[in-house]
């Protein structure tokens, strides 16, 4: 029996199948990704977490909420004594990265200022409305609550922390259908989609690229995964310098451990040319601030401003240039 909180997806899939065979590959691949995804024995918080959306109140069915702001926001009545439940329980999920949510009046101020990214890249893109898109590496899936909000047809968030899609349930609860189930989340990587699949007319990749110890074959996976005609959105950390100009951190980056290639956005476009993309675009690069990345009330850990120099703030304590971030379009050739 599908638990109650995958049947959206296993419908979406399922939908989807009959206008791409490849779809139907993958539904058949759901329960196997789903059991490994959120594997009690691999992630000995999960319970909790599951537990802590489970224990969220019943909502009114009156509610207005907003895909369209900077905070994804549903408002709806609910007494203090509901409303102080739901922020616990909420705050059992900590800690919230990407935001900012408003949920029933309480304002989940995350580590990132996730709408800071989507106000610079949302004017370059092709209109998402009726599209069909992919959020690889998507956190709890603040943008894709934005994609849907821009109209897009079908949005898949990909991500292999569980802690992220209870997050994504917990905002689910709140947001009800009032996106007309067009948003869903598979607790798996990049890895896991079929080969390929050539199905999304959109593929979202931020902040994942840096971590992968084989960046072209990602952006192979990225190009597979898109129709032809099918627009790509890379956002990652690059380097200042010319198209041959790529870092190597060594150990680690800004305290990750895990961050393998930081190319400049020049060396960034000939990547992606070489794997077959075209139309290849910077449409943005700037320095990540510190008003952007940082610790709150919701995400009490260290953030950016403990990993920089704190007598260079232009380097990481490293030793490396700090953290600046380059989005780029491309299109997979038809």
């Amino acid at each position: 029996m599908i638990p109650e909180h995958q049947r959206d997806v296993y419908r979406a899939f399922l939908e989807q199948s009959f206008r791409h065979a490849g779809m139907g590959d993958w539904l058949a691949r759901l329960p196997e990704q789903f059991a490994r995804g959120l594997d009690r024995q691999r992630h000995g918080d999960l319970p909790a977490w599951e537990k802590a959306v489970a224990k969220l109140p019943a909502l009114p069915d009156k509610r207005q909420v907003q895909l369209d702001r900077d905070e994804v926001t549903v408002e709806l009545e609910l007494d203090d004594s509901r409303r102080r439940q739901s922020e616990n329980l909420l705050r059992a999920l900590m800690p919230w990265r990407k935001g900012p949510y408003r949920l029933a009046g309480i304002a989940i101020d995350t580590e990132w200022r996730s709408d800071w990214k989507w106000q610079r890249l949302a004017p370059h893109l092709s209109p998402l409305r009726g599209r069909r898109v992919l959020d690889v590496g998507g956190g709890n899936g603040y943008h894709a609550w934005r994609m849907a909000g821009a109209g897009a047809d079908f949005v898949l968030v990909i991500d292999p922390s569980p802690r992220f899609y209870w997050q994504f349930q917990a905002v689910k609860h709140f947001v009800g259908d009032a996106d007309g189930g067009r948003t869903h989340f598979l607790p798996v990587g990049i890895d896991d989609v079929p080969q390929g699949l050539g199905f999304f007319d959109s593929v979202f990749s931020m902040g994942v690229l840096y971590h992968r110890p084989s960046p072209l074959d990602h952006l192979i996976q990225l190009r597979d995964a898109l129709r032809r005609g099918g627009e790509l959105v890379l956002e990652t950390l690059v380097v200042e310098g010319d198209e041959t100009r790529v870092l190597v951190p060594g150990d680690r980056y800004a305290a990750m451990p895990n961050v393998y290639f930081l190319p400049s956005s020049r060396a960034l476009v000939g990547w992606l040319e070489k794997v077959g993309f075209r139309d290849v675009r910077v449409v943005d690069e700037a320095p990540t601030s510190l008003e952007e990345q940082r610790s709150t009330d919701w995400m009490t850990f260290q953030s950016l401003g403990d990993f920089l120099d704190p007598e260079r703030p232009h380097l990481t304590r490293e030793g490396h240039p700090a953290p600046r971030r380059a989005v780029v379009i491309a299109t997979r050739p038809a």
